[in-house]
């Protein structure tokens, strides 16, 4: 294993070096212990949800909510999405605790600006605009721009509910990692497919329910998509990750650099524009944005943002149910292990499974009959996790309005007077 030490990570980093480094950071493994979640929104005007937010109004409420004392770390998106990172809790209710306490200070400051958060996938109305003028989203933009518009809605125009697990065991078994890595993958796009909330783009139909995956499946796959998989994921990941390309060449003085066609790999093997340091491997991996990322834990990264002011929490107690309680998480894997077939040999999200949750979700049969056994697997689970009964109320009736109707919550927003008492 490298140094941590200023010296070793400063200077020039080898093939090997680089690839034992990421061997030993993608997948920490352990009995599941910790969940976290990140949750992205935007910022929106409370009289008139439809009107752009001045910049410089942004930019006052974001000094106000940034002087906040928050337990959870607090950033922003290129387009002025408002993302928290509450630290990772040692239980889903305490992990939704505190989450829900610093959001309740965050929404209580920006209503001292007329302004307000609200969760879609992606930006319903407005057209992508760039806010925040830093190196990095400067490079990324100019990267993505080379493919085509999806990179700067994805920068600018989504919003999600990002859910964090412990890897796993080391050992085989519905915890181990290598287990969870192959669920996350299945299930996921059942996760897609029951949450998708963002059926409209620049105020148009997009005939996607999750236009933001849709987007995402658009973009590079080289850092957009899962790694092939094999039969190692650490020696899947670490190749990927070599084989990616990068994207920007950071540097104090002047811009970043954006290199055409040159992977880290090479970037290694040729040293230029300077050799690459341990400091450029662990940024270059912060640039890469599969559905799935290992990075200690997993991340799981497809989930649509939710309507409503708790909305996020559905998504979160369903996914820690699924994962973390071993009965449960067996029970999940032979219902979803059938939607291989489906997905084939393509990576996510450009396989067919994918695609059809991002575009039909809950109305096409096998993802509905993988989301109603999920679900209900998850309500057994969850007062074996200790959720408080409002908790296991409000996953029920989700379940209820949608899940079991093959619907989602983008079906709400393409017909407002379907609901509970109109199944379509």
């Amino acid at each position: 294993m490298l140094h941590e030490d200023r010296a070793s990570r400063a200077r020039a980093l080898t093939q090997a070096e680089a690839q034992a480094h990421i061997h030993g950071i993608c997948f920490k493994t352990g009995p599941p212990r910790r969940i976290g979640v990140e949750l992205e929104f935007f910022v929106r005007d409370l009289s008139d949800p439809s009107l752009p937010v001045d910049p410089d109004r942004h930019a006052a409420a974001v000094a106000d909510v940034r002087a906040l004392t928050l337990d959870s770390p607090l950033t922003f998106e290129p387009g002025g999405q408002l993302e928290l990172s509450p630290p990772p809790a040692g239980s889903l209710t305490g992990c939704i605790e505190g989450a829900a306490a610093d959001l309740a200070l965050v929404r209580a400051s920006l209503r001292t600006h007329g302004l307000g958060l609200v969760g879609h996938g992606c930006e319903p109305v407005h057209s992508p605009r760039r806010l925040l003028d830093q190196p990095r989203y400067a490079a990324m933009e100019a990267y993505f721009d080379r493919c085509g518009t999806a990179g700067r809605a994805m920068m600018c125009s989504s919003a999600s509910v990002q859910v964090c697990l412990d890897a796993g065991n080391e050992e085989p078994g519905p915890l181990g990692y290598g287990r969870r890595w192959r669920l996350a993958h299945l299930l996921g796009a059942v996760l897609v497919a029951a949450f998708a909330n963002s059926p409209t783009r620049e105020g148009c139909r997009t005939g996607w329910r999750s236009t933001r995956q849709a987007v995402w499946a658009q973009l590079d796959p080289g850092r957009c998509q899962a790694p092939v998989e094999g039969f190692n994921p650490r020696a899947d990941w670490a190749a990927y990750v070599l084989d990616a390309p990068v994207m920007c060449v950071r540097s104090e003085d002047g811009p970043w650099t954006v290199p055409v066609d040159l992977s880290f790999r090479e970037w290694i093997r040729g040293g230029l524009p300077r050799p690459p340091t341990l400091d450029d491997l662990e940024y270059h991996i912060t640039t890469l944005f599969p559905p799935v990322r290992p990075r200690g834990h997993l991340e799981l990264r497809m989930i649509d943002a939710q309507s409503g002011d708790d909305g996020w929490r559905i998504p979160l107690a369903v996914t820690a149910a699924l994962f973390d309680d071993p009965e449960s998480s067996e029970a999940v894997y032979r219902a979803v292990k059938p939607l291989a077939e489906v997905a084939g040999f393509r990576p996510a999200p450009r396989n067919p499974l994918w695609e059809t949750a991002a575009r039909d979700a809950l109305t096409d049969p096998e993802l509905r009959s993988a989301a109603v056994a999920a679900f209900t697997v998850a309500q057994e689970a969850l007062p074996r996790l200790g959720a408080s009964d409002s908790l296991q109320e409000a996953v029920a009736a989700f379940a209820d309005r949608y899940v079991l109707r093959g619907r989602c919550p983008a079906d709400d927003l393409l017909d407002p007077r379907s609901g509970k008492d109109n199944p379509s």
